[in-house]
């Protein structure tokens, strides 16, 4: 999960930011853009169910996701998406793993990164430094993914959360 602070004033959630995660590539960007892209925003409003989390490649590794739980917990996870104000929730409700709800903050620049923040209750998404970005992949009406890389043994993995529409 690359995890990144933030480290400035947000005034419409994303600003300069950089990455606390100690993966490095050259090929990514040193800036995250601050440009929304808003049609795709508003095509994941909605309430979405992640189906599947898979790491092509590497099916034998056991990955924490935003640093809450062990990737297979978050299947089954609902997750809602409010375009217009960049807010919304997820909860886990798997049976053999701890429960968990909590409101979250989210955009997609330009740049096709998922930015997410969790959010404890009754605190703003201002005062939260922490945050998770993804990669935005394969939307189509019903279903996306959201693709992080993580560091395995000095190799960069892809971890895939599927979602579907449960709406």
């Amino acid at each position: 999960m690359k995890k990144i602070i933030f480290i400035c004033m947000i005034a419409t959630m994303l600003f300069a930011c950089k990455s606390a995660s100690s993966t490095t590539a050259s090929t990514e960007a040193t800036t995250l853009s601050t440009k929304l892209d808003r049609p795709t925003q508003v095509a994941i409003k909605g309430n979405w169910v992640l189906t599947n989390v898979s790491y092509p490649g590497s099916e034998y590794i056991k990955v924490n996701s935003f640093d809450l739980a062990d990737s297979k917990c978050f299947i089954g996870s609902t997750w809602s998406f409010i375009s217009n104000n960049n807010k919304g929730t997820m909860a886990l409700t798997a049976p053999s793993c701890t429960a968990f709800n909590s409101p979250i903050v989210w955009s997609i620049n330009n740049q096709g990164m998922f930015v997410l923040k969790i959010l404890d209750a009754g605190v703003k998404a201002k005062k939260v430094r922490d945050g998770y970005l993804l990669k935005v992949a394969g939307l189509t009406e019903n279903s996306f993914q959201l693709i992080d890389n993580i560091n395995v043994g000095g190799q960069v993995k892809d971890v895939v959360y599927q979602f579907q529409r449960a709406n």
